[in-house]
């Protein structure tokens, strides 16, 4: 019972993640932009320490969270914008650079704050454990406004990810929508790392959306996999936390390594044993 009650609301949480980040990695790997989630989370660092060093925003507060999800509108702005016009670069290059450059004003301004450490280790690890109800209340409003839209413009969405160039070709609005994906994916991105830190939001973006490539091509059961990988990736690392006295986000983000390790393993014995038989 004392478990129940002290991994309650960080699993919820974690499910509540796997939703939303799970059909958000599938379009990440689509559009090969792999480290978005890195330099959305710099992005909304940088306006959130900005607003709390200059503005006296507390740095746990709603008015944080809103300075650093308004820092990653003008980044989805410049990434829509980038991707259409600067063809001479692959965009994954364009989000590398400012993944650089907010890391590097974020360690800037982290310096000159008296609780920089501490910023860093929240930035990095989360605080899964020290979930509050208010915390689980707030996000799950914000993710199912996220969800809704995401499922209103999925085909929009998914026909950009499916093949960029074929959708200019027929005349799409690339730009606004990719405005409006980067946009949606940057908040969802901003609250992940509120609550549970970059190293987590980035597992769970990207490792179930590739252990479910591994087994299907289509969208539907992809997001299926991608979010049963998360949901019991989450449940073992938050039980092996409890048992072992562990940071909660790096179990969690270590039992989706290792789902995706076995499942390649399982993978690679099947193309054996097919091989063998042909």
């Amino acid at each position: 019972m004392n478990t129940i009650s002290m991994l309650g609301l960080p699993f919820l949480v974690c499910l509540l993640l796997s939703l939303v980040l799970s059909y958000l990695g599938l379009h990440v790997l689509k559009r090969e932009i792999i480290f978005i989630d890195i330099a959305f989370a710099q992005i909304a660092a940088l306006g959130a320490l900005t607003a709390h060093l200059f503005l006296n925003v507390p740095g746990d507060s709603i008015r944080a969270f809103l300075s650093g999800a308004g820092a990653t509108f003008l980044a989805a702005l410049f990434f829509a914008v980038a991707r259409r016009k600067a063809t001479q670069l692959p965009i994954e290059a364009v989000i590398g650079i400012t993944y650089a450059v907010s890391a590097a004003g974020a360690l800037f301004l982290i310096g000159k704050s008296a609780c920089g450490h501490t910023h860093i280790q929240t930035m990095l690890s989360g605080a899964l454990l020290w979930v509050k109800p208010s915390d689980l209340l707030w996000s799950s409003i914000v993710f199912a406004v996220l969800s809704s839209c995401f499922l209103l413009f999925r085909k929009s969405f998914q026909r950009i990810s499916d093949g960029y160039e074929q959708a200019v070709a027929a005349g799409t609005n690339v730009i606004a929508w990719d405005f409006l994906f980067y946009a949606l994916g940057g908040v969802a991105i901003t609250l992940a790392v509120h609550l549970a830190g970059v190293v987590v939001t980035f597992c769970f973006l990207i490792i179930p959306a590739t252990v479910s490539v591994l087994f299907s091509k289509q969208w539907k059961f992809r997001f299926l996999i991608a979010f049963l990988t998360s949901s019991a990736g989450s449940a073992a690392g938050l039980l092996f936390a409890r048992w072992l006295d562990f940071s909660a986000g790096v179990s969690v983000s270590l039992f989706l390594g290792v789902f995706l390790l076995a499942c390649a393993l399982v993978i690679r014995i099947r193309d054996v044993l097919l091989r063998d038989k042909t």
